[in-house]
């Protein structure tokens, strides 16, 4: 069975009816299977975006894609510093 990627919006709302679901005296576990996923998910992804807005997901999840575009910057250009240094010995 393929998994279902959920997006940041769709993960904060499914973390706000659990809220409500708890507040209303329901367990843990019962919330959970109300929103459709398991408790394990549901932990990850309270850690993750526990408390945080709709604007600040979207927010983070750019930073997350500028960080790894510029790590993968970073590695390029350090091969390439290696290449060069090697070259430049003479030990090609």
């Amino acid at each position: 069975m393929a998994r279902k990627h959920h997006k940041p919006e769709e993960i904060v709302t499914k973390l706000r009816q659990a809220e409500v679901l708890l507040a209303q005296g329901k367990t843990t576990a019962e919330a959970v299977r109300t929103i459709g996923v398991m408790e394990q998910s549901y932990y990850h992804r309270r850690s993750e975006y526990g408390g945080l807005k709709l604007d600040q997901v979207k927010r983070l999840k750019q930073l997350q894609q500028e960080n790894g575009r510029l790590r993968k910057a970073v590695a390029d250009l350090t091969l390439e510093k290696f290449v060069l240094k090697e070259a430049a010995s003479g030990n090609w």
